[in-house]
């Protein structure tokens, strides 16, 4: 296939703008080669500017439930825009849009709607060091909570790609307060409660870690985290940018029955629009200004066109749409799996209701050092013999696949057919 406009692009790109991307992973730094400008997204497909077509199983990592251009949300963004992108004032999407929020999340009594999951996670921390009057955080070790300098502390996803441990920039006393114990891990946790438990303002988690890979929480460990938190008087965050609304309406603290005290959104949440969000009990919340000392503003929070295109996407979130995207998961996942048996590759994919993940190596993970020991090279081969079949998977082995409901019976069956070629195609590379 033809990459010659996407290569012509990027070296424009690299002209103007840091590394020639927005956001570090899309340069395809862990998997090499020459990144595709897309032009456009057909209900599962992607098309770049070259005219490849490809199925589309990042979905812009995560957002996109019901594939690209799905009708109901072009139409109440494009309704919404023809009255102003934005004003700087309220407006009852915004009331709509939270009454629909606090309607799914079970935890959730009041939120506060910003721009981006990194902005939310930020707000999210703050909040709690302001309502304990504590400093001190409790970070999993491969967890992402957006690059906010507290957060960016042994974080995965793009970070791990880079190779970086923090990021320059971050100051000592900005990571100083972040404690960081190793996911699944109970004796851990409960040692860093017991040195730190009077300082520490809240225990922050992915609930189902999607930025390390996948890797499921053990059986019963989000509950003792409650408990943890509980012990010490520690606020519980869970940072479901990824996990709310996907793994199921209330996001994984209704999958799993433990609920959290603030709840990190974005992704789904905006439909496909730059939206997020974070949540808690009415009492918790009341602590933000205006109500409250905790500051926390934005001047496109709430925009107008992403709260419409986000109230229409929640407003199609039904049992029959999960049942659908588990299915499409689960035929995704088997596929994979089966593909790298035929072919004798040392692969194991994980896969957590409508969550998977590919890792070449031995599984399941359990936490972040069995991701890091991966060969990610040989992802980076898979990943670019699925691109030349058609498929776009994501460009690192620490993201995960991201299914729609849009994928269809044969779509399904083409992306598993190239599955099988790919992992015959590198095994034979040795």
């Amino acid at each position: 296939m033809s990459i010659e406009q996407s290569a012509r692009l990027f070296e424009r790109a690299r002209g103007v703008i840091p590394g020639g991307v927005s956001s570090p992973v899309r340069a395809f730094s862990s998997v090499g080669g020459t990144p595709r400008f897309m032009a456009r997204g057909e209900d599962a497909s992607l098309i770049d500017v070259d005219g490849n077509r490809y199925v589309d199983l990042v979905g812009s990592f995560g957002p996109l439930l019901f594939g690209h251009a799905r009708r109901e949300v072009l139409d109440a963004a494009g309704a919404a825009l023809e009255r102003g992108s934005t004003f700087g004032a309220p407006t009852e999407g915004e009331v709509l849009l939270a009454e629909g929020i606090v309607d799914a999340v079970p935890s959730v009594e009041k939120v506060r709607l910003v721009n981006s999951g990194t902005e939310a996670g930020m707000s999210a921390v703050r909040l709690a060091r302001g309502v304990t009057g504590r400093s001190k955080l409790l970070k999993f070790v491969g967890h992402y909570h957006g690059h906010s300098d507290a957060l960016l502390v042994a974080a995965g996803s793009g970070v791990a790609n880079l190779g970086i441990p923090g990021s320059p920039g971050v100051t000592e006393g900005a990571a100083r307060d972040t404690i960081l114990v190793d996911w699944n891990d109970e004796e851990a946790v409960r040692e860093a409660v017991d040195a730190h438990g009077d300082d520490l303002a809240a225990l922050l988690v992915e609930p189902v870690p999607a930025n390390m890979n996948l890797v499921p929480p053990a059986p019963g460990f989000l509950a003792y985290l409650r408990e943890q938190a509980d012990r010490c008087g520690a606020v519980l965050v869970f940072d479901e940018v990824i996990t709310g609304f996907r793994l199921a309406r209330g996001g994984a603290q209704q999958y799993h029955g433990v609920a959290p005290d603030i709840t990190v959104m974005g992704k789904i949440v905006g439909g496909g629009f730059p939206l997020a969000a974070f949540g808690g009990p009415a009492g918790m919340m009341d602590h933000l200004a205006p109500d409250g000392p905790v500051y926390q503003a934005g001047t496109l929070s709430g925009n107008p066109v992403a709260v419409a295109a986000g109230r229409a996407q929640l407003d199609l979130l039904t049992d029959d749409v999960y049942a659908g995207l588990e299915a499409a998961t689960r035929t995704v996942a088997d596929g994979f799996q089966a593909a790298f048996d035929e072919a004798g590759l040392t692969a194991h994919v994980t896969r957590h209701g409508t969550l998977a993940g590919i890792l070449f190596g031995d599984g399941p993970p359990r936490r972040y050092e069995d991701v890091a020991a991966a060969d990610h090279a040989r992802y980076g081969r898979f990943f670019h013999a699925m691109l030349d079949r058609g498929v776009y998977l994501a460009p690192s082995g620490y993201e995960i696949l991201f299914t729609s409901v849009a994928l269809d019976e044969p779509t399904l069956d083409h992306v598993v057919t190239a599955a099988r070629e790919a992992a015959r195609a590198i095994a034979g590379e040795g």
